[in-house]
């Protein structure tokens, strides 16, 4: 055990500089995808929205079923089963409303938890590998007896894993936070239409 620790320790920080380059590649993929999924689905709720809610003014439920089945997307699938549900009663609805949200709202975040984890750990795992720069630098300097330039060249170059690790992060955080106000407003919205999804289905009940 106190070998493979001593092994780690004289690794460096190079390692740590290539895994969190690895990491950052995975990041600016699911930025993108993410991106360019939620534009999509900000889009078709976009196109959803004025045809639905001008069925749910003339209490027009069949109207509103075509204009769901017209348009494709998160909202469309949530309203959907929601409007479904209706025949079961407004709080069944609800209900209904509220777990398809849920399962929409997981497939809106998929991939943002490698987000979030790189923005709160990458400068950590930058700072790890800029303490095992620092051990190998004075390790290697100990061996060679040269002067101090050694370590600070030594130091110089374990200081880039932090800066590394601060250059992966901010992104990160930057994203993973536009990103989920993003799925915070089509939840949002989606939740809005699906309560006047039931109002109008109230109003229609009462007329019969």
């Amino acid at each position: 055990m106190k070998s493979l620790l001593m092994t780690l320790a004289m690794s460096g920080a190079d390692w740590v500089i290539w895994a969190l380059a690895a990491a950052s590649v995975g990041a600016v993929a699911a930025i993108i995808d993410r991106f360019r999924l939620l534009k999509d689905e900000a889009a078709a709720l976009a196109a959803l929205r004025a045809p639905f809610l001008k069925a749910l003014d003339a209490d027009d439920l069949d109207a509103a079923r075509k204009a769901l089945d017209a348009h494709p997307g998160c909202a469309a699938r949530a309203l959907g089963e929601t409007l479904g549900s209706l025949p079961r009663g407004p709080e069944a609805a609800g209900e209904h409303l509220l777990a398809a949200l849920s399962d929409e709202r997981r497939r809106l975040e998929y991939r943002m938890l490698l987000l979030g984890t790189l923005g709160n750990n990458a400068p950590f795992i930058g700072l790890f590998g800029t303490v095992l720069g620092v051990i190998k630098a004075f390790h290697d300097l100990a061996q060679s007896g040269a002067g101090p330039e050694v370590v600070m060249a030594g130091l110089s170059e374990a200081l880039v894993a932090t800066a590394v690790g601060l250059l992966v992060a901010l992104p990160c955080v930057f994203a993973f936070n536009a990103l989920t106000k993003r799925v915070k407003d089509l939840i949002g919205e989606t939740e809005a239409l699906g309560r006047r999804l039931g109002a109008s289905s109230r109003a229609e009940a009462k007329r019969r």
